[in-house]
């Protein structure tokens, strides 16, 4: 009875025993199994961090090369990036840590993000600036242009200047006698001219000078104008013509043979009748445009 007894327990415990030891053989499976699911999983992670963090790294040396943003900001973020690099490279890290570096890893995003807002920024105040640029080259070689047109002109006139004053100091021009000058009227009566000075009736005015002597002239053309101005300073018209000299107005230009001796040089001019009014009126002799006798006479 013993013995029957004795077997049974033996049995009872041998039984324990093989279900403790299922039960520590299912736990360590089951241990290993979720262990070996943790390991793929970073692994996994690893890969997709490894993947970003590269891609970044890329990103952040091009943008280097391109020299378009801050150098110590890069610097910064490749040295962090490297950093990440080194840490997943590694594979000491945990879950937590893993999050850590995708926190990590969100912000550098952000800030490349940041970066390339001001990459843009400055790429089109670049642009801008370059507008201005080219706007304010072509405005510069207008300018250049305008000033060597302006002192080709001024270099122009300065030597018209010296070659017309030079001709000036070696003119001789024809000297009037003193007082030689003298301006009246005439009307036409039958066709002969009868002097008068009743404005209203004369057609005529007529101009003298007394040009004098000068020995060293010998047979030479000379040119003179006379300059009738009326009592409010207008240029009176030689039948509604004028001649234009220089800048200067005159009311007719009368050419002679100057032998060096002295003569009267008279002319007239033609005005319509009645257009003439009371007043003091001028007459002026002028060579070219210099003025060599002047008077005033009167008309009623």
């Amino acid at each position: 009875m013993e013995s029957q007894d004795t077997k049974f327990n033996y049995k009872i415990i041998s039984t324990a025993l093989v279900a403790v030891i299922i039960a520590i053989l299912i736990a360590f499976y089951y241990s290993y199994a979720q262990s070996k699911n943790n390991l793929k999983y970073l692994e996994d992670q690893k890969e997709l961090l490894v993947k970003d963090v590269t891609l970044m790294k890329v990103e952040v040396d091009r943008l280097s090369g391109l020299n378009e943003i801050n150098d110590i900001e890069l610097q910064t973020s490749r040295t962090r990036v490297q950093q990440l690099l080194d840490s997943v490279g590694r594979l000491n890290f945990s879950i937590v840590k893993l999050k850590e570096s995708q926190k990590a890893l969100r912000k550098l995003e952000l800030r490349f993000d940041s970066l390339k807002v001001k990459n843009n920024f400055l790429r089109y105040n670049n642009s801008l600036l370059a507008d201005k640029y080219e706007k304010t080259r072509r405005e510069i070689q207008e300018l250049r242009g305008k000033t060597t047109s302006l002192e080709q002109a001024e270099a122009l006139v300065r030597q018209k200047n010296k070659e017309l004053s030079k001709e000036l100091k070696v003119k001789s021009y024809l000297q009037m006698g003193e007082n030689s000058a003298e301006g009246s009227g005439f009307r036409l009566r039958a066709g002969r001219p009868i002097q008068t000075n009743k404005a209203s009736t004369i057609e005529k005015l007529r101009g003298c000078v007394t040009v004098l002597g000068n020995p060293n002239e010998r047979g030479n053309i000379k040119v003179i104008y006379l300059q009738f101005l009326s009592p409010d300073m207008k240029v009176i018209e030689d039948n509604a013509n004028t001649v234009s000299v220089g800048g200067n107005t005159y009311s007719k230009r009368v050419e002679l043979v100057y032998l060096g001796k002295k003569i009267e040089v008279c002319d007239a001019i033609t005005v319509p009748e009645g257009s003439l009014e009371e007043g003091i009126y001028t007459l002026n002799i002028f060579e070219d445009e210099r003025l060599l006798s002047s008077t005033e006479f009167q008309l009623k």
